[in-house]
């Protein structure tokens, strides 16, 4: 598929740029996590990409050094205990995810695509399977990312990055990338812990 190439292009042009750019974003991030707690600056985790192949994806730490690891947040007990002061304004703002900017530039994750799996989530990756999502490259943000984030019911969400594996092009990727800034500009479907408890809309489901 043409697209495809010219998506990888735009993904490496944008990167690049965002790195450039954002630095000086990033410098004042570094800085307020290391005084806000101890420990590294940057949190890598093990994830699914394409083809159900494992990569670690990159954030800004957000969390305690000493919170449980490879378990989602929402599994955590009391899941605000272990977040810090910084870390929930950068999940709140979606800040933390910025170092993902250097794995898009890698090749394992693009700007628009399905939120990557933790190796775990086995009820997603195996959801994501019955649409064929999880053949196609994961990404920063996603058609489900703007359709309820992390209220979203697993089979709803599996549901939406099929239909974004469907009809993957450039006009479904600019309404991803416009419907993002729209969702984190209103936190939209943040929900510190969340299991998707969200009822799936009829329309989506049909």
């Amino acid at each position: 598929m043409v697209y495809l190439k010219i998506k990888r292009l735009i993904d490496i042009i944008l990167s690049l740029l965002g790195l450039i750019i954002l630095s000086p974003v990033f410098l004042i991030l570094i800085i307020a996590i290391k005084l806000d707690s101890k420990g590294p600056v940057f949190f890598k985790q093990k994830r699914v990409g394409i083809h159900k192949k494992f990569f670690n994806i990159l954030k800004f730490r957000t969390m305690h050094i000493d919170t449980p690891k490879n378990i989602p947040t929402h599994l955590l007990e009391n899941p605000e205990q272990w977040i810090t002061k910084v870390g929930k304004f950068l999940r709140k703002t979606s800040l933390d995810e910025l170092p993902q900017i250097i794995n898009i530039l890698k090749g394992e994750m693009s700007i628009i695509g399905p939120r990557p799996a933790l190796w775990n989530q086995f009820d997603l990756i195996e959801e994501r399977d019955k649409y064929g999502a999880n053949d196609v490259l994961v990404g920063l943000t996603g058609w489900a990312q703007i359709n309820g984030r992390d209220e979203l019911e697993i089979e709803l969400k599996a549901k939406l990055d099929g239909e974004y594996a469907e009809k993957i092009g450039f006009l479904m990727d600019v309404k991803c990338f416009f419907g993002t800034i729209s969702s984190v500009l209103q936190s939209d479907g943040v929900l510190e812990g969340g299991t998707g408890a969200k009822k799936a809309r009829k329309d989506l489901l049909k």
